[in-house]
């Protein structure tokens, strides 16, 4: 007995030495750097639908733009709760008089069944098949490409700045990284589970190939411009222009974002696609020109602690306005080389008006704590059904396109144990009304009236390298 009582100690000695130095801060060689992320664990939704390994985090965490396929509760191993599981390559190569070549690329995957993310495949797998009997589904900029994250290059300057061309980060989803209190998480965060204002109302714009970004900082002060040309098998078909202007100072940061983007591609729901839509006719989809303005900011305080190094209060509170109206692109292929059958046209511009706020408390000693709240509404608008239909279906006609509103509050504990293992829980209660509910199984046909709401808990448990 006294043999097997040593032992244990001695095997969980071991295992908390290994946790406190596990592994090098870096696995560099060179400028050139690897990076992987596994976020594995457990969640229960009162609301939703089973897990797809193809889709972005598996579940949909939120009551907003999803399937309205619903079917009851969710009890399940889940994954990517509060980051995409990935794997990426970074490279910083000096070559000289203070410039230095850059690049990365990243792609997403699921580790509970090793598929890469692929949105569009969701939607094809869950064609035809009834409400109540779908898994999880819905766009995103992740189609299944080898490296459905980003992938570019460029050259940098501290003096001169950084430009770099390649599928990147819309410059709105890269500011939204700094100034979501859930830090863009799947399963706490509407700014993470949804692409729609990363994207300026199309979550296939959040990320733009065929991009070429130009960022400059001078001291406090810092600027970015962004352009694609679009292109066929892309989600935004035509041009895209974003502006990005910010400054930190005294703890306080500020950010201010617009965006433009011509022919956005917006794939619908799975139940539009009555049958298997690849390849012909294609998913089923409108084309859209958005626009965003947006405003951000934070402030980070230190806190006394009692330990050497301080705790950190940082607040957060930021502001989107998108506007998505008429395009008169027709069409063709998004995303991963999906067809996409475009069967209507925005004719009254659809405005969306979002607004969040929230706090992260981080002690020393590795706890941290996040709360946030968001909310979104929608007005009326109206659509035609081809891509050059006539005026006149609207609210009366379709719920979908009726007013509505969604909020969301979400609260969770984090411990690091090091820099390379956390693990977390949290909770995340979300709820849509009216035409945003538009669809939800047993709520008003018409979408004037109803409500639907998901409340999901998740544990889990994060490996950086």
């Amino acid at each position: 007995m006294a043999l097997l009582a040593g032992a244990a100690l001695s095997v969980c000695a071991t295992a908390q030495a290994q946790l406190k130095d596990p592994l090098p801060d870096a696995l560099s060689l060179g400028g050139v750097t690897l990076y992987a992320t596994v976020d594995v664990g457990y969640a229960y939704q009162s609301h939703g639908t089973p897990n797809n390994g193809t889709y972005p985090g598996g579940l949909e965490y939120q009551a907003f733009t999803t399937t309205r396929n619903f079917a009851g509760s969710v009890s399940t191993i889940a994954q990517s709760g509060i980051e995409q599981s990935k794997v990426g390559i970074r490279a910083d190569e000096p070559i000289g008089m203070g410039f230095s070549l850059v690049g990365t690329i990243e792609t997403g995957f699921n580790p509970l069944s090793g598929e890469l993310t692929n949105a569009c495949q969701s939607l094809v797998d869950n064609s035809g098949v009834a409400q109540g009997k779908q898994t999880s589904n819905a766009d995103s900029s992740r189609c299944g490409q080898p490296f459905n994250s980003v992938a570019f290059g460029g050259i940098s300057n501290k003096q001169f700045g950084t430009l770099t061309i390649g599928r990147q980060n819309a410059l709105q989803l890269t500011a939204l990284s700094q100034y979501d209190p859930q830090s863009l998480s799947y399963a706490f965060s509407f700014l993470g589970y949804s692409g729609f204002n990363g994207g300026a109302g199309s979550t296939e714009g959040a990320r733009w190939d065929n991009s070429a970004k130009y960022a400059y900082s001078y001291g406090p002060v810092h600027a970015a411009f962004m352009y694609t040309n679009g292109g066929n098998d892309t989600g935004v078909l035509g041009k895209g222009y974003g502006v990005d202007v910010g400054a930190t100072l005294f703890g306080v940061s500020l950010e201010g974002v617009y965006q433009e983007e011509q022919g956005a591609v917006n794939l619908r729901s799975s139940f539009d696609n009555s049958a298997n839509p690849t390849p012909s006719p294609g998913l089923a989809a409108y084309i859209s020109n958005d626009i965003s303005w947006n405003f951000m900011g934070k402030y980070a305080m230190d806190i006394p602690s009692g330990m050497s190094t301080p705790s950190k209060l940082t607040m957060f509170a930021g502001y989107s306005h998108i506007q998505k109206s008429h395009s008169s692109d027709p069409g063709g292929f998004t995303q991963g080389d999906y067809p996409v059958d475009v069967g209507i046209n925005i004719n009254a511009s659809a405005i969306y008006n979002m607004e969040w706020v929230g706090a992260k408390f981080a002690l020393p000693t590795g706890w941290s704590f996040s709360g946030a709240f968001y909310h979104i509404i929608q007005n009326s608008w109206t659509i035609g059904l081809t891509p050059t239909g006539d005026q006149g279906i609207g609210c009366a006609d379709a719920g979908l396109l009726c007013a509505g509103r969604f909020e969301e509050a979400s609260f969770v504990t984090d411990y690091a144990f090091n820099k390379h293992y956390d693990a977390y829980a949290g909770v995340n209660w979300s709820e849509v009304w009216d035409g945003l509910a538009s669809g939800f199984y047993g709520l008003s046909s018409n979408g004037t009236i109803g409500t639907q709401q998901q409340t999901t808990f998740m544990i889990g448990y994060r490996i950086r390298l």
